[in-house]
This record gives structure tokens, C-alpha cells and sequence, in this order.
């Protein structure tokens, strides 16, 4: 019910079904136009909708007048229908007016209008932003989307529990808010990069399925799809394998999607880490397109042409290509504008290649090439006539994630556009990569994920290929999570910290809280936790989380509107145990 005392309807839910019945509403104005010497035309508008009221030309009402009119319902005179209107057919009229609050000209229109202004300036005056339909929509998809997801993760027995906010510091791979305490000076919590180790806890306490949309706080640098502070659906369960927390959140995420869409999307698809960085040179792959990854070293194997002939014969070189279609007519500029990318992305070169009729290669190192070489190379890339050959010989990971980016930036959507293409990413890298100052193995996820069953006896002798139960869920190239089975036994946890270059008594003091519990029988679990606002945004159809997010930050990490971040008294800092280091000096 959407009746109260002084309303009876909202504005943009009257149709011809209410003509003739005398209503009240109330909302903001929208427009008023003349009409004739005695009346005026008032659209009045609430987050519903917008309605067109008949009123006397001497009620003073403006722009952004919160307003109450009492009326009749009463369809338009023909030739005025609005059929872009939902409430098009009617208008009120025999209007009594009650101006319930005056205002000031707002600093930019309450409409589609606003979308030009600044964005500095739309979040100064966010409270006016959010009038707005798009915005008024934007928060109503997020709130069909929180709504679903509980109904759906409640069905399949899961219980909401709320974790802390003030924890000690953890290193989960970033940059956490620290909060000072007044009670201990020196000493600090942490705000939540996620409820991480809070949910695990809740598994060895006997919870068996948990879920939170929880707030999570990260001081990272922001970008189109983070924020300082994000809301993320986190769960965790008990005595599960891989298969069951896949099918779980995945029908937390169709349910989503039902809610704002009203249609179910596409099968969720898995695909492995492996594959996904040979099929598209990225972790987060973009299944909407093609233009797919080919390895050719083996085409290659002969060839007498220097750069890649390395490929035969040093371990590790290889050469990879994707096509451009239709791009052989790309002038001199673009193709140089090609090889400056990828020598920015890490490239010692590119080597492009023109399709020509019949299958002739137009390039400077065609010549270099033997005929069959040549002949090999279109068949195998499927190239026809108009498209552009990018090949690029290096080490694996350089290979493929040069191209990876190449053809996210050729061929990639925007990231809203349809259709809606989810996928699983499965069987990410335990470790990755070595640290330069320790020569210890890197955390691929976090310490806290089972390594792969299969790969425990590479555990010592080749950490970087063995696998872990990790997972992530990409819809349309943006990553919306990660999760893992977890690390459940004790001794096979501190494994993972020794060959993080974590000791013992390290782990103690850093995880000890954690760490206990686990002696007294902790259940095999796992878990997952997508970001809300990335999804939100991506069924709301925008490119940016800041447009379904109420309050957020800019780019740069302030608050227009209440112009935080801002200094604080020093008596509050002294009695933090607090003193700030003066500016640094200007060169």
C-alpha cells in the first residue's frame, strides 16, 4: 500500500481505469506551462512516475515545489494524449493545490538533462541527483536485487549473520582503513576488506550456511568499478565440495537477474583459469565476443624469420595471434598506435598482417615468410579477405595477456550492453609469481584456499603450478567475485604460511585467533562473495557503480557534498594518542 494521510496514489501509477475517481497526491513539480489566461498545466512528479494536473493560473507553484493536489481524474481532450507517458491518456483536473514546501532553482535540471552536468557537481547535490529517474531506477534495481538474493539464499537454508566491523589488521592483498583506538594508543582495528575469516569461523561454530550482503572497506585507488566502501554478497558453507557453492550462488545470481530483467540468463559457463588466459589472454574473459586467441609456435617451427624462430627452440617463447576483423584498411597511424599499445602493455613488438584476396598477406615481414608458412597462418587463424592479423612472439604470460588486451580494446562492448554472458573461472593458481625481496610464492587468491587434491605432491618441489579450489564469477568482462574451498586442516594451513615465507610463530601472532578454532574440528567449507554494486550496475544498464550507489565517492576519493575527508580537531587526535607529521616540503 502506497496510501497514507495526505496521499491516495502515486502520481505515474493513474490510468484510464481511475478517470472519473477524485484523488490526492503528492510529489515535487516537475514543469508548469501556460495555458491560456486562466489555467496552467503542472506535471507533478514522485519516484513513480510523472502526471499532468490542470490547475488555476494564479497557484504559485515553481520548479521543485513539493506540492499536494486533490482531484479529478479525467482522460485528456483528443489530439493531447501522450502515448510516451504511461500516464498519457489522463490528467487531473478541478485541482486544489497545497504548497507544502517552497524551493530554492535547483543547480541543474531534475531530468535527463543532468546526465551532462558534471559529475563534481551532481554528487554536491546528490539529495537532487537521486530525484531523478534514472537514479530513482538505478536504486530500485539494486533494492530488487538484495531482495532476491535473500529470498533465494533463505530458501536453500542459509542463515544472515552480521559480522564485525572493528577487527585486528589482516593481510588480504590490500590496502585496509585502520581505525585508531582511544582505549589502547598505538594500537589499531582494521576495517573489513570482507568477512573472510569471520565466516570461516562461523563453519567451525556449527552455522553450516551462512550469508551476509555485507559492507567491505578497501583503501584502493578508485576506478569506474570500485569504491572506497562496496556491498557484496558473502556466504560460506559446510561440508560442501566446489560443484555445490558454483550451484548455490548461481542461483542466487539467476534470481538477481530474474528480479531485474524478468528473464532468466544464459547457462552459466566454466571455464579454467588455463583456458581462459589461452582462449582470451584474460581472467575475467568477455564471452560476448570472439576474436579468441590461436597459438601457432608449432606453424612456426621452421621458419626462418628471427623473431619468431625463437619460439622452436628456447623453452617458454612462443607466438600467438588474434584476427581484427575487417580492419585491413587500418592506415599507417592506427597500425602504429597498435604496436605502441602493446609495447605499452609489455610487448617487445607486434606484427600485423593484412588479409588480402585469395588469402595474401600484405606486411613488411610477409617476405620473410615461406608460402606454405603463409598459407598455414590464414587457414589456421580463419582469416578471410579484410581482416588484420596482431601476432606477437614472447613468454607465455606476455603472449597471451598482450593479446588479451588488444582484443578487449578492439572488440569489447560496453561492459551493460546484452547479452548477459556469466561464466565460472575455475582452477586459479595457488601462488603466483615470486616475491623479489623474500623469494617466497605469492598468495594467487588469499593463504586461506585448499590447494588442488590432484597437485599436493608439486606442493614443495614446484609451488607455481599447483592449483587451488579458487573460482570467480565474470559476467560481460567485469569481474563480480572470488571465492575458494578453504584451508580446514590446521597443519596444512601452516604449510601454505611456511611456503609463504610465514613462520610458525608469525602465524601465531598474526592468525592465532583464527588459527585456534581450528584445533578443536573444524567441517571442510567453502565460500563466495560477489560484489551487489557491479551487478546492480551492469543489469541497471550503466557503466559506472557510482550511478547505483546513494552517496558515493569521486573518482578522486572525496565527497563533494559533505566535503569529506576532512581534518579533525587536536584535541581529537591527542586523545587518539595521535600527532601528524607535517607536510612534506615543496621542491
Amino acid at each position: 500500500m502506497t496510501s497514507t494521510a495526505m496521499r491516495t496514489h502515486m502520481c505515474g501509477v493513474l490510468d484510464v481505469s481511475h478517470i472519473g475517481q477524485t484523488v490526492s497526491i503528492c510529489g515535487w513539480v516537475g514543469r508548469r506551462r501556460e495555458h491560456g489566461e486562466h489555467l496552467a498545466f503542472v506535471d507533478l512528479r514522485d519516484h513513480s512516475g510523472v502526471v499532468q494536473c490542470v490547475v488555476d493560473n494564479d497557484v504559485d507553484v515553481r520548479s521543485e515545489y513539493v506540492i499536494r493536489i486533490t482531484g479529478v481524474v479525467r482522460a485528456r481532450p483528443e489530439g493531447t494524449v501522450n502515448a510516451g507517458l504511461p500516464t498519457g491518456a489522463v490528467e487531473i483536473g478541478e485541482c486544489v493545490v497545497e504548497v507544502l514546501n517552497s524551493a530554492e532553482p535547483p543547480p541543474f535540471p531534475v531530468d535527463a538533462r543532468a546526465d551532462d552536468v558534471d559529475e563534481s557537481v551532481r554528487l554536491k547535490y546528490r539529495y537532487i541527483d537521486i530525484r531523478r529517474e534514472r537514479m530513482q531506477r538505478n536504486l530500485r534495481v539494486r533494492s530488487k536485487i538484495n531482495s532476491a538474493i535473500r529470498s533465494e539464499m533463505e530458501s536453500n537454508g542459509f542463515v544472515e549473520v552480521e559480522t564485525p566491523m572493528l577487527m585486528p589488521s589482516t593481510p588480504e592483498g590490500a590496502r585496509e582503513f585502520l581505525v585508531p583506538s582511544r582505549k589502547e594508543p598505538g594500537s589499531f582495528f582494521a576495517l573489513p576488506q570482507s568477512p573472510q575469516l569471520w565466516k570461516q569461523l562461523l563453519m567451525v561454530a556449527g552455522v553450516d550456511r551462512y550469508y551476509q550482503i555485507a559492507r567491505c572497506l578497501r583503501d584502493e585507488d578508485l576506478r569506474a568499478d570500485r569504491q572506497y566502501e562496496f556491498m557484496q554478497l558473502d556466504a560460506e558453507m559446510s561440508f560442501v565440495s566446489q560443484d555445490d557453492v558454483l550451484e548455490n550462488i548461481g542461483r542466487a545470481v539467476v534470481a538477481a537477474a530474474i528480479a531485474v530483467t524478468g528473464e532468466a540468463p544464459p547457462e552459466i559457463e566454466r571455464i579454467t583459469w588455463r583456458d581462459a588466459m589461452e582462449r582470451f589472454g584474460i581472467d575475467k574473459p568477455d564471452l560476448r565476443f570472439g576474436m579468441e586467441l590461436v597459438e601457432l609456435t608449432s606453424l612456426f617451427a621452421a621458419t626462418e624469420f628471427k623473431a619468431f624462430a625463437g619460439a622452436a627452440c628456447i623453452k617458454g617463447i612462443r607466438v600467438d595471434a588474434v584476427t581484427y576483423p575487417d580492419a585491413a584498411a587500418s592506415g599507417r597511424n592506427k597500425l602504429d598506435a597498435l604496436t605502441d599499445r602493446a609495447k605499452k602493455i609489455g610487448a617487445k613488438g607486434l606484427v600485423w598482417m593484412k588479409v588480402g584476396a585469395d588469402g595474401a598477406l600484405d606486411s613488411p615481414v610477409a617476405k620473410f615468410l615461406t608460402d606454405s608458412e603463409r598459407e598455414a597462418l590464414v587457414t589456421t587463424m580463419g582469416a578471410v579477405e579484410g581482416d588484420l592479423l596482431l601476432l606477437v612472439a614472447d613468454e607465455w604470460e606476455t603472449t597471451v595477456e598482450v593479446l588479451g588486451q588488444l582484443r578487449n580494446d578492439i572488440g569489447r562492448p560496453p561492459v551493460h550492453q546484452g547479452p548477459y554472458r556469466y561464466v565460472w573461472v575455475t582452477e586459479f593458481p595457488l601462488f603466483v609469481g615470486v616475491d623479489p625481496v623474500s623469494g617466497k610464492p605469492r598468495p594467487g587468491h588469499h593463504p586461506f584456499c585448499h590447494p588442488h587434491p590432484d597437485d599436493l605432491h608439486l606442493f614443495d618441489s614446484d609451488p607455481l603450478q599447483v592449483r587451488a579450489l579458487a573460482y570467480d564469477l565474470v559476467l560481460n568482462g567485469w569481474e563480480l567475485g572470488s571465492g575458494s574451498i578453504r584451508i580446514h586442516e590446521p597443519e596444512l594451513q601452516r604449510r601454505v604460511f611456511n611456503q609463504l615465507g610465514i613462520s610458525d610463530e608469525e602465524a601465531d601472532r598474526r592468525f592465532g585467533f583464527f588459527l585456534q578454532p581450528f584445533k578443536y574440528g573444524a567441517p571442510p567449507h567453502g565460500g563466495f562473495a560477489f560484489g551487489i554494486d557491479r551487478l546492480a550496475a551492469i543489469l541497471a544498464g550503466e557503466e559506472n557503480i557510482r550511478e547505483v550507489i546513494a552517496f558515493p565517492k569521486t573518482q578522486s576519493g572525496s565527497d563533494p557534498m559533505t566535503n569529506a575527508p576532512t581534518p579533525v580537531e587536536s584535541a581529537q587526535l591527542a586523545e587518539l594518542g595521535l600527532r601528524l607529521l607535517p607536510p612534506p616540503a615543496s621542491s
